[in-house]
């Protein structure tokens, strides 16, 4: 039987998401491309079978926990890799922030990740093998002004994907988390700022982010990492 993986948090081809599809496709997945809007998934999903490689698109609302326990079940017992790359940025000093705004940060963030983390690991505790990864942000690791639910939100990911990676080491399952610490070179930040593409060194380039969650996919039991953080060298940090 063909090993699957699930991404979730999937958008433009030039996005995050996608570019891990295609890449774990490549390394012979069954990937289950999952995402908010029908077309983008689609194109994704698509683009694999064309170069040869096996998805399939399934549009799916992170928060929900129907879809996510749905989402599993089509990833089946073949389970082998779990990517949560949903998120959104929330800016907004607190002061200003409606309470519903400030939860929505967090349902996607982290309430989500708990959802697909959960459903993840129940189908690759009987196996006792599987690799389950999580994106995270410069606001993972520490507070900002102006962006009080996102930092809090991607914080408390981390520690939630730690507190698995302890829980589920013995049991064989492989938990990390990927800091991005600065803006993607993708379709979102070129189409809100276009002439980014004119200090494209500035941005982080989307092949090393996915190279980053490869690294630690492939690593071996006996040496293995919770967490990588990926940069240009132009950052400061």
């Amino acid at each position: 039987m063909m090993k699957t993986a699930v991404v979730i948090g999937v958008g433009p081809e030039r996005g995050l998401g996608a570019q891990l599809c295609k890449r774990f496709a490549g390394n012979g997945l069954h990937v289950i491309v999952a995402g908010r809007t029908q077309s983008a998934i689609d194109v994704v999903a698509k683009e694999i079978a064309s170069s040869g490689g096996k998805a399939t698109a399934v549009v799916t609302d992170a928060t929900n926990e129907r879809h996510i326990v749905a989402l599993f079940d089509r990833a089946g017992a073949e389970l082998e890799l779990a990517i949560y790359n949903a998120g959104n940025n929330t800016p907004g000093r607190i002061v200003d922030m409606d309470a519903t705004y400030f939860e929505q940060s967090w349902r996607v963030v982290c309430f989500g990740g708990f959802l697909f983390g959960r459903e993840a690991v129940k189908r690759m505790l009987p196996a006792k093998n599987g690799t389950l990864l999580f994106t995270g942000a410069s606001a993972s690791l520490r507070g900002r002004a102006g962006y009080g639910a996102f930092n809090s939100s991607k914080a408390a990911l981390r520690t939630l994907a730690q507190a698995m990676a302890k829980e589920y080491a013995a049991d064989g399952i492989h938990v990390g988390h990927v800091v991005v610490d600065g803006a993607i070179a993708g379709d979102k930040i070129f189409q809100r700022f276009p002439d980014a593409a004119s200090r494209e060194d500035s941005l982080v380039s989307i092949e090393g982010i996915v190279d980053a969650f490869e690294f630690l996919y492939r690593q071996p039991q006996r040496a293995w990492s919770f967490e990588l953080d990926v940069r240009t060298s132009k950052e400061r940090w």
